[in-house]
């Protein structure tokens, strides 16, 4: 029953609380509502409502401040002077034109964040909050953007909200009221900027494709390059191996072809050493003359002839003659060398120690 009588007293009074002359008028707008709701009548009995903190006067000063629950006040004393609202408050900053570092008129608005952390500060410290937050936004805002070019605007529109949130707080803590955060809505660039900054864009874009298309016909030469050196790389190899198993060959060639002749030449001298090989020996010098005669013409029109070339009998004995010669001499050598091994072998016998 008390709080009813409570409410219903509190409704009968609520346009007399209105036309205090001590409320700001601007607060009687719809956005400002939020701020202060409509004053409460001292009923005695109080309830405040969670996230609220009532502001009372005893006598036009400042008294207390009630906490969200159950109160109680002394009638005709007590007064309830302001009554401030602790929930996140959302304020639309007026859109506004601002000149960027590079001499661009921009039109800029955003949407302000705050709290209120100390009521008596913000009842007693400044006459308007809301008011005074826009103002120091609108300026702050400002005053960032003078520092910045136009594309530095767009790219770092994150740390100019840091800013203007850093700047509003430092400026705000004598009323009580912190910034949570600053965002910028829309950002409005005149039509012939914003035509060269289309026309940059393009630009930077042409420029990009030419880059790339240049970057792509630099890769294809390189890759080119790589692979004729690579090929003459591997043709000079291949050419090398060759060389080397060409020489390979004919070392081995030459080499068999000596041992066949040694072969051969061994062969001769054992069947030389046999009955009747002078005769053979003979037959097969014969042989050679008369093939070497049959060629004289072939190959060169001019001819050296001996005198007796007609004797056929007289130039193999004359061969045999030679070779008799050199056998006989190899002959006398051998039996030297047999001579002296008997000698040898009594120096050794000689050298041995006695048993």
């Amino acid at each position: 029953m008390l709080r009813t009588f409570c409410r219903t007293s509190g409704a009968l009074l609520k346009h007399s609380q209105r036309s205090v002359p001590t409320v700001p008028a601007l607060w009687a707008t719809h956005a400002q509502q939020r701020w202060a709701s409509s004053l409460p009548m001292n009923t005695v009995v109080l309830f405040v409502p969670q996230q609220e903190s009532w502001v009372v006067e005893r006598m036009g000063r400042f008294h207390r401040i009630l906490e969200p629950g159950l109160n109680f006040l002394i009638p005709i004393l007590d007064k309830i002077r302001y009554v401030q609202s602790l929930k996140e408050i959302v304020i639309d900053v007026p859109e506004q034109s601002a000149v960027s570092l590079d001499n661009v008129t921009l039109q800029i608005d955003g949407v302000l964040y705050l709290r209120i952390l100390d009521p008596f500060k913000a009842s007693y410290g400044v006459e308007d909050p809301e008011y005074a937050v826009t103002q120091l936004a609108q300026t702050t805002m400002r005053s960032e953007l003078g520092k910045l070019t136009l594309d530095k605007v767009f790219r770092e529109r994150e740390t100019l909200n840091t800013n203007i949130v850093h700047s509003i707080n430092q400026a705000s803590d004598d009323w009580g009221i912190r910034c949570l955060r600053y965002e910028i809505k829309d950002i409005h660039v005149p039509p012939r900027v914003k035509e060269s900054m289309q026309m940059q864009v393009e630009a930077e874009r042409k420029k990009r494709a030419t880059v790339l298309e240049s970057e792509g016909h630099k890769e294809a030469a390189i890759n080119v390059a790589e692979g004729c050196k690579q090929a003459q790389i591997l043709a000079s190899e291949g050419e090398k191996t060759e060389q080397i198993n060409k020489a390979a060959g004919e070392a081995n060639a030459l080499l068999a072809k000596a041992q066949a002749k040694a072969k051969a030449i061994r062969l001769l001298s054992e069947a030389l050493a046999e009955q009747n090989g002078n005769a053979a020996a003979s037959l097969s010098v014969a042989e050679q003359y008369v093939s070497a005669f049959a060629n004289l013409a072939k190959e060169s029109n001019t001819i050296l002839l001996p005198s007796n070339s007609g004797d056929i009998s007289g130039m193999v004995a004359q061969a045999m003659s030679i070779y008799g010669s050199l056998a006989k001499q190899s002959t006398m050598k051998v039996e030297s060398v047999s001579s002296l091994s008997p000698k040898w072998a009594i120096d050794e016998e000689s050298e041995k120690p006695a048993q």
